[in-house]
């Protein structure tokens, strides 16, 4: 079993999609799990899953000093923060707008903006310190840009690679299940290249896109993170990505969690 002081941090990012989650030991990941989104879950049947997932990774819960939760899913708060309750004696960190004036990023519009979107800028800025990018692959395709004073300038969304195809092959009874890989060449010649060229050298041209009108409107290069479940997939199709932080989110949160 692992012996740690109590230093660890339980991070929970609860997306549309998926509830992604890790337990960092100062500076290093132990584990990091990810799970289906399920709002018909209850306190108690999160639970069992936690410790489940715990007792397997040989995590011992009394070395948890500090959690913190992220959540778009807001009717998902009240049963984590039960079960949480259930499986620790410290109260969770909630990430909200009443946090954020402790953050060394500055988020503008406070009641509009996804806490996953503010840990994303708020990782960024401490990695690369520089004006930055993060394109966050999920349910939904985000793009959060971050000023050289560490301002939050906006937002843009679109849906995510995933839910386009789902879109397409979800509701097509003659459409089978497409691979999210480029394709031998944009001129598809069967159904599956099609999609695939339609998808993926489509959205990197969108990605591409709204990174060079905002380079243009700021009149200044970006530095281009990519993050997210798919993040990975246009790494070499998008000219624009420069770099793929798979646990963007869950770093936002651990420096979070460190700050109280």
């Amino acid at each position: 079993m692992n012996e740690h002081l109590n230093s660890m941090i339980l991070t929970i990012d609860i997306g549309n999609t998926n509830i992604v989650f890790g337990i960092a030991d100062q500076d290093e990941w132990l584990k990091i799990w990810r799970v289906e989104t399920s709002s018909s879950k209850t306190a108690d049947e999160y639970e069992v899953l936690f410790r489940s997932l715990f007792s397997s990774a040989n995590i011992c819960l009394n070395k948890i000093s500090r959690t913190i939760l992220s959540s778009v899913v807001p009717s998902l708060i009240r049963p984590f923060r039960e079960m949480l309750g259930n499986l620790f004696d410290h109260a969770p960190i909630l990430v909200e707008p009443i946090i954020y004036h402790k953050l060394p990023v500055l988020v503008l519009n406070p009641q509009e903006i996804g806490t996953d979107l503010v840990a994303n800028a708020t990782a960024a800025f401490i990695r690369y310190n520089k004006p930055c990018m993060v394109i966050d692959f999920g349910t939904a395709l985000t793009f959060t840009t971050v000023g050289k004073s560490g301002e939050i300038l906006g937002v843009a969304i679109t849906p995510g690679l995933l839910t386009a195809l789902k879109s397409l092959t979800g509701n097509t009874a003659q459409l089978s299940e497409v691979r999210l890989i480029a394709p031998p060449s944009v001129l598809g010649n069967n159904t599956t290249h099609a999609i695939q060229s339609g998808l993926i050298l489509g959205f990197a041209g969108l990605v591409d896109s709204i990174v060079e009108r905002t380079e243009e409107e700021l009149g200044e290069e970006l530095t281009v993170v990519a993050t997210g479940g798919l993040s990975s997939v246009l790494m070499n199709i998008s000219k624009k990505i420069q770099i793929i932080d798979p646990n963007l989110t869950l770093e936002g949160l651990k420096y979070m969690a460190k700050l109280f």
